[in-house]
This record gives C-alpha cells, sequence and structure tokens, in this order.
C-alpha cells in the first residue's frame, strides 16, 4: 500500500463507479513491487509465458527511454491495492514517423468494469500533450505522421476488442516460434573469411551497434541510444558466453545473441534457449551467415541440455526472416499483432 498524503491523485472524469476507486501517479521505488504483481496476476488469463522478478522491474525503469513516469503513467487502485497501471513514452521510427506508444495492465478479477477504456484515454491525452510540446518547441514537425501504437497477444482477448472498438487497426503481425530440438541438428559452414570468436568486454559495443545497425532495415525500428545500450548490459539474462558472433576480420558481420531464462524455465519446467538479437549487416547478407550462426547456436543449446529453441519475427519481415527460420526447423506456436490510430492532436481541446 502507498502513502496516499505524498502522491498526487489523479481526477478522471470519466471513471467508472467502483466503491474505493481511485487514480494516482507513480509513487517511485516502491511501485514496482505494485507493477510486478499485476503484471504477475494478469499473465495466465492473457495466456503469456514471461517469468519476472523485482530486480527485472528495477533495472527495467532505470532505463526508460523518453518516459518520465512521474508523468507518463497511470495507477488504478481500489482500497488501496494496485489492480492495474498504464504507462506511455514515444519514439521517432527510422521512417520518421512519430509512435506514441502505449500500454496497460489490469488484473482479470478488475476486468470488464470500464479501466481498461479509462488507462487507454489516459494514454492518449497524455500521448497529445507530449505531441503538442514537441511541435510548440519545434521539435516535432506539424505536418509529419504521428500514431498511437500499442500491442496484443494472441491470448488478450479483451484488449484487442478495446482496442478495434476505439479506432485501432491491426498492422502488423509477429510470431513466436520454436524448434525442438531432440533430433540432431546439422551445421552449416560459415561464408569465406567469417570466423566465429568468443565475446570479450571490450566489443559488446561493437557487437550491440551492428545489431542495432542491421535491425535499422526492419519495420518500425527505432534508432538505439546510449540509453538502450545500458540497459542491454544489465539486462537480467545477458549472457555473452552465449553468442554466436560472426567477425570479417575486426567487423562484426552478424550475429546471435542467446540467452536462457532460468527463472522461466524453472516456473514453466521447460528448458530453453532463446535465439534472438538474430541479426547480419547488410554487407554481409545472401551469404549464408545467418543459417550458420543460428545453426550453431541450436547445436550449443542441444549440447547444454536444452530441448528446444524459442525466437519472435516480424511475419512480415522483407528480408525473408520467417522463411529462413522455417528453413532451420521453427515453427509458429503464438501470434502478436501491432495496433495503430492516427494522433488527433485537436482532441485534447475538447475534454
Amino acid at each position: 500500500m502507498v502513502d496516499q498524503a505524498v502522491i498526487e491523485t489523479i481526477a478522471i472524469p470519466e471513471a467508472p463507479t467502483i466503491p474505493g476507486l481511485l487514480f494516482r501517479g507513480f509513487s517511485g521505488e516502491p511501485d514496482y513491487a505494485n507493477i510486478l504483481a499485476v503484471i504477475n496476476g494478469s499473465k495466465e488469463a492473457d495466456q503469456v509465458e514471461r517469468s519476472d522478478t523485482l530486480e527485472n522491474v528495477t533495472q527495467y525503469y532505470a532505463h526508460l527511454n523518453n518516459c518520465d513516469p512521474y508523468k507518463d503513467m497511470l495507477f488504478v487502485e481500489v482500497d488501496g491495492k494496485v489492480v492495474g497501471y498504464t504507462r506511455v513514452e514515444w519514439f521517432l521510427n527510422s521512417d520518421n514517423e512519430w509512435l506514441g506508444f502505449n500500454l496497460a495492465f489490469t488484473l482479470p478479477e478488475w476486468r470488464r468494469k470500464g479501466l481498461g477504456r479509462v488507462m487507454l484515454h489516459f494514454n492518449e491525452r497524455r500521448l497529445r500533450e507530449i505531441a503538442v510540446e514537441q511541435i510548440d518547441d519545434g521539435t516535432l514537425d506539424a505536418d509529419g505522421v504521428r500514431y498511437f501504437e500499442t500491442y496484443a497477444d494472441d491470448g488478450e482477448i479483451g484488449k484487442k476488442a478495446l482496442f478495434l472498438d476505439e479506432g485501432y487497426e491491426a498492422v502488423r503481425y509477429g510470431f513466436d516460434m520454436l524448434h525442438p530440438l531432440s533430433d540432431p541438428v546439422e551445421v552449416t559452414p560459415l561464408p569465406e573469411g567469417i570466423e566465429v570468436r568468443p565475446a570479450q568486454p571490450e566489443h559488446y559495443r561493437a557487437i550491440w551497434e551492428a545489431a542495432d545497425e542491421a535491425f535499422l532495415d526492419h519495420w518500425n525500428s527505432v534508432p538505439g541510444t546510449e540509453t538502450d545500450y545500458q540497459r542491454f548490459l544489465t539486462y537480467p539474462n545477458f549472457d555473452p558466453n552465449l553468442w554466436k558472433v560472426g567477425w570479417d576480420g575486426d567487423q562484426v558481420a552478424g550475429s546471435v545473441l542467446n540467452f536462457v531464462n532460468a527463472d522461466e524455465n524453472e516456473e514453466y519446467q521447460r528448458k530453453r534457449g532463446y535465439t534472438e538479437g538474430i541479426s547480419v549487416r547488410r554487407p554481409w547478407r545472401k551469404r549464408g551467415l545467418a543459417t550458420a550462426l543460428i545453426t550453431r547456436s541450436l547445436k550449443m543449446f542441444q549440447e547444454m541440455g536444452m530441448t528446444e529453441a524459442a525466437l519472435a519475427v516480424d511475419a512480415q519481415n522483407l528480408s525473408g526472416a520467417l522463411r529462413l527460420y522455417e528453413s532451420v526447423g521453427f515453427r509458429q506456436v503464438k501470434q502478436s499483432a501491432t495496433y495503430r490510430k492516427i494522433v488527433d492532436i485537436a482532441k485534447n481541446a475538447q475534454h
């Protein structure tokens, strides 16, 4: 429970009538436990498999991008207990589109009571305010393209219905994919001139920058910042010993930034490794490097005793990533969608 005397309460005119209902701002570090409780209390109903810890949440909020939690978050309490929260942040993607990203979580027993819609409207109002501030100070083109953006997994039925009812459209789909490791893995040869070498601490930034450069060719990509790099280094499952990095001399040609989430494996009683951060820079594409690095990753996980490998992919990736992953044995198991709606700046003036 948070001391209400020191936390700003927020008036929401459209709030549903629920005894003990209160909206407030972010209280600082004490709210990390509330965030964790709502995430963990929601995942089973949403059919989302994830394992978060207080350490994970604390580290994540230490490296937020374009988000001031004291202005850009809303917490929902009933009788002093946090039953939901929401957060917004904004980005300019590589197509120079302004994206006002918003997310929200509500405990299952408090859904279908109007709280999700209230939180979504709060997010949209706050994002309009941010856009107007940036237009006024000249950092954002008044005639530029601006979208509200959010996402939902397959199992988040209520969220998907809410987004569609509020005028959002599903604009892109992603797949979660699995690769069983019960059969022998055939490791494909590296392209000529490429070698795989262990990642040393002095290489971490070059590896991260190479991956960031490669991903700029992907849909909706956002150039990485120093904050992103620091978050990368403090990621709970950060394990360079598992990476497969292809080098051409002193240049990073491509990489697979593998990791194992031990907490998740313990919670769901499985042995899974993640082949994520798969990237190849432009000069080294179409030479079989990605396949070579992925198959080496799969072989490594198999030798570690993992029974499956997983990754996520943009279903419409123009580089042919989906076909590549299917060709080495990955299969789709879940789907998610990215939703967008055009930002109507004038609408805030109507409230």
